[in-house]
């Protein structure tokens, strides 16, 4: 048996993160750690998409940076000044790229490939099986999902699952300074349904079609509406493909195992996403943040969460009930935060970061008897 100060399950954006955190603090240089995985990351798998006030971490990875947004509905439409945020892309190979090799930096640092069967505790230590061989640490950090989610009856469950095609055009028909944060322009029959566009130059963009629902739709059906999108709204009648990508997000109020013993969950399998929106990168960022601090600080994890940060839970299930209901359009219910609130304190909202009085000001401008009857409905099941 192996043992290591710190074992990160999964190398992916939560472990990488969490990583990448390790190596920056000279604190952490004299700390084993092992990161274990299935396979090297070298394919470009995912986009992750977020706003950001100042520079974070991984601003030298930036692919592209906007400071303004379309959002377009039937109910409302309008260029987005983002400020005092800009919504970024990084793509995902350029963080495995230049996490793995500051990773090579560090002799303390050591990776091993293989199946991870299982993490669990071994009597003060937590444990990793890799391919038979088990490895303990004082902590494990992992992300990795070992059983599929499944939905208990009291809970919402629904998916975000999207396709994007990466194109490029003959003539220039993208401005790269503005993006389309959402588009509700497209049919809305198998839920709420909308499609994004995020340029990068005048003739390449990223063009995603993504959806809240229960089932997940053939590849056949993701790619024919990115298509009509792409010719019937934009306008574009002949593009190459560059690249292409396919993700599926939990959207979920049901409360993932944080902690068991020595290991610690983070990312998804932590519940680092967002229940009603499947936002995700921000919220690994603030929980690798609050680790590498505790450990810092009292040299242990400490279990808490704030009580008065537990309402964002509610708000999610609120939300959660009427999509899954189909109680309320999710088109109607967008257009309104964007259209009622700044766009600043929905930015806010969205990363569970504005106060009372904003999140007041903020229910006071959608329908109120939809979302007070759901609201009720959560505080007492």
């Amino acid at each position: 048996m192996k043992q290591y100060d710190y074992i990160i399950s999964g190398a992916g954006l939560a472990g990488l993160s969490l990583l990448m955190r390790f190596i920056n603090n000279p604190a952490f240089n004299t700390k084993s750690i092992l990161v274990v995985d299935k396979a090297p990351k070298n394919e470009n798998d995912h986009t992750w998409c977020f706003w950001e006030r100042q520079p974070g971490l991984f601003e030298p990875l930036v692919h592209h940076r906007w400071q303004q947004a379309h959002f377009f509905s039937s109910h409302f439409s309008s260029l987005l000044n983002l400020a005092p945020y800009e919504y970024k892309m990084i793509r995902s190979i350029d963080l495995y790229d230049y996490v793995q090799l500051e990773a090579q930096k560090h002799s303390n640092i050591s990776f091993v490939y293989g199946n991870v069967e299982a993490t669990g505790n071994a009597g003060n230590k937590g444990l990793v099986v890799v391919d038979g061989t088990r490895y303990t640490a004082d902590y494990v950090f992992n992300s990795v999902l070992f059983i599929k989610s499944q939905s208990p009856a009291n809970v919402h469950y629904l998916l975000q699952h999207f396709m994007g095609f990466f194109i490029e055009t003959k003539e220039s028909l993208f401005n790269p300074a503005e993006a389309t944060l959402m588009d509700f322009r497209v049919a809305q029959n198998n839920g709420t349904t909308f499609a994004y566009v995020l340029p990068f130059t005048s003739t390449k963009a990223l063009v995603e079609y993504t959806l809240f629902s229960k089932q997940l739709l053939t590849d056949n059906e993701y790619a024919t509406a990115l298509k009509n999108y792409i010719f019937n709204i934009l306008g574009i009648k002949e593009y190459s493909m560059l690249e292409q990508e396919f993700g599926v997000i939990p959207m979920t109020n049901m409360k993932f195992v944080k902690r068991v013993g020595r290991v610690i969950n983070i990312g998804t399998a932590g519940g680092q996403t967002k229940g009603s929106s499947g936002y995700t990168f921000q919220f690994i960022q603030k929980h690798s943040d609050k680790i590498v601090a505790d450990l810092l600080q009292y040299g242990y994890l400490k279990e808490n969460e704030p009580f008065f940060d537990k309402r964002f839970n509610f708000y999610d299930s609120t939300l959660l009930n009427i999509l899954s209901g189909n109680k309320l359009p999710g088109d109607k219910i967008f257009s309104d935060l964007f259209n009622k609130n700044p766009t600043e304190r929905v930015l806010r909202f969205l990363d569970n970061e504005t106060t009372l009085e904003d999140e007041i000001n903020l229910v006071a401008t959608l329908p109120q008897g939809v979302f007070i009857k759901a609201a009720f409905q959560e505080m007492f099941k």
